[in-house]
């Protein structure tokens, strides 16, 4: 079933910690507007999403601190800033839903993946709010005790 709604998509990466540190609700897929030695560095599978965030600016979305390397085969001229701001391609009501979401306590908006569909780099975001301390204690023992029981199904407990 999860295969069939992204067998069209080259996953590049994914936001983990986005996952651990955030409730994470109202997912949003945008474009994201980039420079050619960066569209190329995305294709050979470079990028890093931790510690990304996304900011809404005079009503436009910003993504800041997405990590994307210097492709190796281009000269250091034609390169690219590795962390540079990225302006995300949304509708004007999107964005406007999603900053009257953000001026509320407590959210922000994180980028959970960056894929590329159709020969189009993509990145999905969602409306996070943070997790408190206990949140993610309780996030780790769930994670356990569901590893622990698929142990047990499969006959493989070790005390």
């Amino acid at each position: 079933m999860k295969d069939e709604k992204f067998k069209d998509e080259i996953l590049i990466a994914t936001n983990r910690k986005a996952k651990f540190n955030y409730f994470l609700t109202d997912f949003q897929e945008c474009g994201i507007e980039l420079v050619g030695s960066e569209i190329k560095a995305l294709r050979a599978g470079h990028c890093s999403l931790d510690d990304s965030y996304v900011v809404i600016r005079k009503g436009e979305a910003f993504l800041l601190n997405m990590n994307i390397p210097l492709y190796q085969g281009n000269n250091k001229v034609f390169s690219h800033e590795p962390t540079r701001t990225r302006k995300l391609l949304l509708h004007k009501s999107e964005i406007l839903k999603l900053a009257q979401a953000v001026d509320r306590e407590g959210y922000t908006l994180v980028p959970v993946r960056c894929y590329i569909r159709r020969g189009r780099a993509k990145i999905q975001i969602a409306l996070g709010k943070g997790k408190k301390n206990y949140d993610k204690r309780e996030t780790i023992k769930k994670r356990e005790d569901e590893r622990n029981i698929s142990k047990a199904m499969k006959g493989k407990w070790v005390f």
